[in-house]
């Protein structure tokens, strides 16, 4: 019957859409921040479940119960995306897919993070291949190979966008002329639009504003870029080119103020205005000490960024306190890691760090010091941004997927 079937979609759709989800890169608002407040721990924090998987450095999310990761199949040039129980990490499916021979320095694992909304689930692979899948089972329900698609040449570490679905648009950085931002159908995997020629980056975009000022930002291979959903029409552009072509970070925004960064480029703020009826930018300042890799910058509050920066010869990161309107520095930690540590806001306005060793801290921010509250070893080596949801954090290392326990 129709309108049972209507009835059980919308049932799934609000399951796959809890409070406490963190269903995509970056969590619900893809900015770094959750509404849970976590409190410092004395102890040892309990590890509640852990599961080997394969390898890669895309970070877990959690939807519905179900914590989705997209991982290498151990000896086989595929890739699978994997989805357990979030209460006791019962595995509960597995879609593998052909993706082709793939070697790359750092590991030949997805780099990209699952999108799960509206009861389907969206994974890029390291090959530029794009698949869409329901939630509830892994039934493949489409997927293009993109760098096929388009004739977009791979990066040199591999793609690594993250999809973004906006509307009834699933969006990623695909890097070929004429179609270095694309647009897919989110039910069907057609193409909607095509935009720019841009070469791609490592980095994933966000969404902002409403309305007429609704714009979808980029970071590509030649800067940041704003552009309408609806038809991928450019609304502007600023150049922001790294030397290395290593462009990581995703774009944050903190009240009207757009921050991107780049590992030999350093940082750049513009503030979004109106310009001529359409969305538009000034720069605001620029500091080539901010060299952010591949950790995305955190507001604290209207005045605060922290961002974990770095130099690769040798390799070391810090974190640093800077005002947000001004881009002054106001202090920094040296050898927070070695090339990355990720940085989450709470809702209470602690910030969670995970470094690249696998210690997660707690930290209380003020412009005035660095302030550890709580620090605890939870895994091991890692690049993966973690999930917090329910009062746990889910992470993986370079061999697990684990599930530890922050709150009771």
């Amino acid at each position: 019957m129709p309108w049972l079937r209507s009835l059980c979609l919308l049932v799934l759709t609000a399951a796959m859409a809890s409070a406490g989800d963190w269903p995509q890169w970056l969590g619900p608002k893809r900015d770094g921040s959750s509404t849970e407040k976590i409190a410092p721990w004395k102890d040892s924090l309990k590890v509640v479940w852990r599961q080997p998987v394969g390898e890669g450095h895309g970070s877990p999310v959690v939807a519905g119960g179900q914590v989705f990761l997209h991982v290498k199949v151990k000896d086989k040039d595929e890739e699978a995306l994997l989805a357990f129980d979030a209460k006791d990490g019962k595995p509960l499916w597995s879609h593998q897919y052909a993706r082709g021979n793939a070697a790359f320095k750092f590991g030949n694992g997805p780099r990209a993070t699952p999108t799960v909304t509206d009861g389907k689930v969206y994974a890029f692979g390291i090959t530029g291949i794009l698949t869409c899948c329901e939630a509830a089972s892994g039934k493949e329900l489409w997927q293009v190979d993109t760098l096929k698609t388009f004739k977009a040449p791979n990066l040199f570490f591999g793609a690594s966008c993250s999809p973004l679905v906006e509307d009834d648009k699933v969006l990623v950085n695909v890097g070929g002329k004429g179609a270095s931002i694309v647009a897919f159908n989110k039910d069907k995997g057609d193409v909607l639009w095509k935009s720019l020629d841009d070469k791609a980056s490592y980095s994933s975009p966000i969404a902002i504003g409403e309305g007429k000022n609704r714009q979808v930002v980029f970071l590509t291979q030649q800067g940041l870029v704003g552009l309408s959903p609806a038809d991928g029409s450019v609304f502007w552009k600023f150049p922001l080119i790294d030397k290395l072509s290593e462009s990581s970070t995703t774009p944050v925004l903190s009240g009207d103020l757009l921050l991107g960064s780049s590992v030999t480029y350093g940082a750049a703020c513009l503030k979004l205005q109106d310009k001529d009826g359409k969305p538009g930018f000034s720069e605001v300042w620029k500091n080539p000490a901010y060299t952010c890799y591949f950790s995305t910058p955190v507001p604290v509050g209207a005045d605060q960024t922290y961002m974990v920066t770095g130099a690769l010869l040798p390799p070391s990161v810090m974190l640093r306190c800077v005002d947000t309107k001004t881009g002054k520095e106001h202090w920094n930690k040296p050898k927070i890691g070695k090339y990355h540590a990720a940085l989450l806001r709470t809702g209470d306005d602690k910030l969670l760090m995970l470094d690249d060793a696998g210690n997660l801290i707690l930290i209380d921010p003020s412009p005035k010091e660095y302030k550890e509250l709580a620090k605890a070893k939870v895994c091991g080596a890692t690049w993966a941004h973690p999930a917090l949801s329910n009062g746990r954090v889910y992470l993986r290392d370079e061999k697990e997927l684990l599930c530890v326990q922050l709150a009771e």
